[in-house]
């Protein structure tokens, strides 16, 4: 096979992985729900004021980290080495924000 159509298989392959794992999360948690509710058990609210504020703080601290890792693409390194910079930078920076976030949860959202 040539290139080109391993290319179109991994494509095709991989398109369909994603939507098989999707439909099994949600079939999941659509059988999760139904059974609660036969149950008399209440579904949890899925996006809390809780949620938000975390997943705000991994954007911004992945927004800072993109910003910070911007300066490695303008020293002169081996391209294996600014690679690592600059996703180790914004992984870091995703943590840092996702910590201050469980920080300030802690503080004002209780």
């Amino acid at each position: 096979m040539n290139t080109t159509t391993q290319e179109v298989i991994f494509g095709i392959a991989f398109f369909a992985l994603i939507t098989t794992v999707i439909f099994i999360i949600a079939r999941y948690t659509y059988l999760i729900r139904k059974a609660m509710a036969e149950s008399g058990l209440q579904a949890p609210k899925t996006l809390t004021k809780s949620r938000l504020m975390h997943i705000g703080g991994i954007l911004i601290g992945l927004g800072l980290g993109l910003m910070v890792s911007s300066v490695f693409t303008l020293w002169e390194l081996n391209e294996d080495t600014a690679d690592l910079l600059i996703w180790g930078t914004i992984v870091l920076f995703g943590g840092f924000g996702l910590i201050g976030a469980h920080l300030l949860d802690e503080k004002f959202g209780r």
